[in-house]
């Protein structure tokens, strides 16, 4: 992708994402994310209806009339994106691939805690990590990590969740809203996320295509691994091929979904065809 064209798919993507985030999703993540706390912004003095134990009695005793301390929500808070970006999300069937719904998800994200003027950073992995972007604020940082998402070449096409989660845990010490972004065909993630979980608001979005649920019947077909690059003559026409593949990608979809339960995160799912708009929206919701 030359830069001409890879500056028109982050202006593409900053317009349609930064609509969602502002019109849309703002107002959702402030109330979903809470502060830290509360801190002090000024004294006033006091009125009907106010709560007497925030009164400031050194500044009622030298006015003689009752003030009370008024304080703000402590907004500020950092964002973490984890983007799978193994081989496999390179697949798609229907209009998009995984990885460009994987990076408007994480677009739209970026803009909404940008509104609330909160950090942003990025990790990208696969069973390595390939690129950590610190948190920073301000639209710039976010456009970068958006270009990111859309030109990086990974290294590796493996996947290793547990991997990922275990080096957020060594670069991020204090507390962040943590989103996780893969199809999940993987496992060896559940011990991780639990320890996770317990310092950081994790949320697992798993980004699919409706064809990896079961393989139709088209007879012999050469599939290649998009992870290991293995090429297999495959036949389709076998039920017990066609059963076998339907119960592992079953398994896998179960396991993502008991992780994240158990480990106290949250989780939604995202076909590449359907709106994740609605599905964010939803999630948000329901946390709020």
């Amino acid at each position: 992708m030359d830069t001409k064209e890879l500056l028109k798919k982050v202006r593409k993507i900053e317009i349609k994402t930064r609509r969602l985030s502002d019109h849309v999703f703002g107002g959702e993540y402030h109330s979903t994310f809470k502060g830290r706390g509360m801190t002090f912004s000024e004294v006033r003095q006091y009125q009907f209806g106010d709560d007497v134990r925030n009164i400031d009695w050194n500044v009622t005793a030298r006015y003689n009339e009752p003030f009370i301390k008024v304080f703000e929500e402590e907004r500020e808070l950092t964002m973490m994106l984890m983007a799978d970006i193994s081989g496999s999300e390179f697949f798609g069937t229907d209009s998009q691939f995984k990885n460009e719904i994987v990076t408007e998800i994480a677009a739209t994200l970026a803009f909404s805690a940008m509104q609330n003027n909160d950090k942003i950073g990025l990790i990208l992995f696969t069973d390595q990590i390939e690129l950590f972007i610190p948190p920073k604020k301000g639209k710039s940082h976010v456009l970068r990590i958006i270009r990111e998402l859309l030109e990086f070449k990974p290294q590796s096409k493996k996947t290793d969740v547990a991997m990922a989660l275990k080096y957020l845990t060594n670069v991020m010490k204090k507390k962040a809203i943590v989103f996780v972004l893969s199809d999940f065909i993987t496992d060896g993630y559940k011990d991780t996320l639990k320890i996770v979980s317990g310092k950081h608001d994790v949320t697992g979005i798993r980004v699919y295509d409706r064809r990896e649920e079961e393989i139709p019947n088209l007879g012999m077909v050469q599939m290649q691994d998009k992870e290991t690059g293995e090429l297999l003559l495959v036949n389709t026409a076998s039920k017990g091929v066609r059963n076998s593949y339907y119960s592992y990608h079953r398994e896998k979809v179960a396991y993502f979904q008991e992780a994240f339960l158990k480990s106290g995160a949250g989780a939604l799912s995202c076909r590449v065809d359907e709106s994740y708009v609605k599905k964010l929206l939803g999630y948000f919701k329901r946390r709020g």
